[in-house]
């Protein structure tokens, strides 16, 4: 029995394990995602959700569902309607961490200086700029209405599959009064919300922390479904949804995905802050979003996933694991120790294999040991008493690698990756985001370059001088100094590009084209930030022509009074 040793830091009680059922649903769709359900007297809300969906060559979907949560673990209580009885397994918040960062948008901007600038600015802006688990429950009192399909534990999780009668007046009600009744922290608030799925014949999948469990080991889950197309139902997220809340999904399988039942957003970049991108592109997101009705997605990329493989567990890590399970520990206890820390400190679940298998020194927690193992464990000690290689190696692969492996592998066994964007207020959530895949679209890089050429001249510095920006599509950005000219959330300029409808053929209908508004909207900016002389009229010896600065103007006079001078010294000379 190991007992929980700091309330920072969770202790899982139970290995990883996937819990066999029939996950076959009748041809429609695979639902993921749902809602949070909490004590209304300590609301929670979702910072964003993040899935992965992968449709096999089958048709059977896998979701990977990673759940954003702030409140007391006591009051976790997650549930979402789903077709059947899927799988449950646990995935890594560390493999959604590394999917996103090599899969987000980076907007790079080259800059070039044309003609010379005042020597006096030190740091001129050069170069590029980036975006940057089984146990049983007490069934509680019986109830004719609800019928367990299936319940178990995977991770810091306890789950269980419930049927309502979909006859019943009020299936909702009848299922959240079940939940209660087994110790799930619900509330009757967003019932009404469920209504829809659980009267179509959907069950009704929940999630709770196992006891001793808190927020720390909050995983995400793997569910594996039969046939369908993918799909968020929504609705039910609305319950404790933030405003603006970001819904990111990664698509995998044959083709590029879309959302068939929402708008394809075609953001129009000059809204993007090309010298600082991480500081408004939520924004402009958001924006285009709302244009849309806040129903419809930014296709960020589409390409390959063969590159994502090793991103999330391959490669070097995959060959250090190798490494280390390949090696003989005996007598080398605290280097096994150190050596998988090393490696593996920072991925989920590493603190849950430790806390199996590794007692601790008197008076020491686990955050304690955590955050400085050389403070009380011995780098070179050749026995750690009650600590046994094999069992800690055993619990490793079971809370660190293998969601790791699970993950990966639905990109491995996945030729195509789509990941799609969009962020939507509780308002918004009235239709399930659907699926599909459209063989006809091309790939879509996540890769976006620019050109800012800083025209300067003698009388400026390179922070005061006007430039221009080249975007990709063609149109040109025009500025001064260090500021982008377009607050996204001002509506100067639409933020949809354009706006699509797409399927599952062809390449879709326009909805909305924007592009004659941008283009006026960028001459009528551009006109408004002068435009630099011809370069053969910049010389300190010529005069300033109209419309001039004062400080081009002073330099004019002077030439003006240089070549006076000169004309003189030769006449009294002749």
């Amino acid at each position: 029995m190991i007992r929980r040793l700091d309330s920072a830091l969770l202790i899982s009680l139970a290995a990883v394990a996937t819990v066999a059922s029939s996950a076959w649903l009748a041809p429609g769709t695979a639902h993921a995602c749902g809602g949070f359900f909490c004590n209304a007297s300590t609301p929670v809300n979702q910072a964003a959700e993040r899935i992965i969906f992968a449709r096999a060559p089958s048709g059977a979907v896998t979701a990977v569902i990673q759940i954003q949560y702030t409140g007391p673990a006591e009051r976790f209580a997650w549930m979402l309607p789903v077709a059947g009885s899927p799988e449950v397994a646990v995935s890594s918040n560390t493999a959604f961490q590394l999917l996103q960062s090599a899969t987000n948008p980076s907007y790079l901007l080259t800059t070039t200086v044309e003609g010379s600038c005042r020597d006096d600015f030190l740091s001129g802006p050069s170069g590029s700029f980036a975006d940057a688990g089984a146990v049983s429950f007490d069934a509680g009192p019986r109830r004719d209405d609800v019928t367990v399909v299936n319940q178990g534990s995977v991770g810091p999780y306890d789950f269980v599959v419930i049927a309502v009668d979909p006859a019943a007046t009020d299936p909702a009600a009848i299922a959240v009064s079940w939940l209660r009744d087994n110790s799930y922290d619900v509330s009757d608030f967003g019932a009404d919300r469920l209504s829809p799925y659980l009267m179509g014949g959907m069950n009704l999948l929940a999630f709770r922390l196992t006891k001793g469990n808190d927020t720390g080991s909050i995983r995400p889950v793997m569910l594996s479904f039969g046939n369908g197309a993918p799909s968020i139902p929504i609705r039910p997220t609305a319950v404790a949804a933030s405003d603006d809340m970001g819904v990111m999904v990664w698509v995998l399988g044959d083709h590029r995905a879309v959302p068939v039942n929402y708008m394809s957003l075609e953001l129009n970049e000059a809204l993007i802050n090309w010298i600082n991108p991480s500081s408004n592109y939520n924004a402009v997101v958001t924006r285009a979003a709302n244009e849309a009705g806040g129903q419809g997605f930014v296709t960020e990329m589409a390409g390959s996933s063969a590159p994502l493989v090793d991103t999330i567990f391959g490669g070097f890590m995959s060959a250090e694991w190798e490494r280390i399970q390949t090696q003989d520990w005996t007598g080398r206890e605290g280097m096994l120790l150190f050596d998988v820390l090393n490696t593996f400190g920072s991925y989920d679940g590493i603190s849950d294999a430790i806390a199996a298998t590794l007692p601790l020194p008197a008076g020491v927690t686990l955050a304690e040991l955590l955050a400085c193992p050389a403070c009380y464990v011995d780098y070179s000690v050749t026995d750690i008493e009650g600590f046994e290689p094999a069992d800690f190696l055993a619990a490793v692969t079971a809370q660190v690698i293998e969601p790791m492996e699970r993950t990966r592998d639905l990109f491995s066994t996945s030729p195509y990756v789509t990941r799609l964007y969009t962020t939507m207020s509780a308002d918004e959530m009235t239709r399930d985001p659907v699926f599909d895949f459209n063989p006809d679209l091309s790939d879509v890089s996540n890769q976006h370059n620019a050109d800012r050429v800083i025209e300067c001249s003698p009388s400026i510095t390179q922070q005061q001088a006007p430039w221009r920006v080249h975007l990709p599509n063609g149109e040109v950005v025009r500025g001064r100094g260090t500021s982008w000219p377009f607050d996204a959330s001002a509506g100067e300029l639409p933020a949809n590009a354009r706006v699509v409808r797409v399927g599952t053929t062809g390449t879709g209908e326009v909805v909305e084209d924007n592009s004659a508004a941008i283009a006026e909207g960028l001459a009528l900016h551009n006109d408004t930030i002068p435009r630099p002389r011809d370069p053969s009229e910049r010389s300190w010896l010529c005069a300033a022509s109209p419309g001039a600065d004062a400080g081009d103007a002073g330099l004019g006079m002077l030439g003006l009074l240089v070549i006076g001078l000169l004309v003189a010294v030769r006449r009294r000379r002749g």
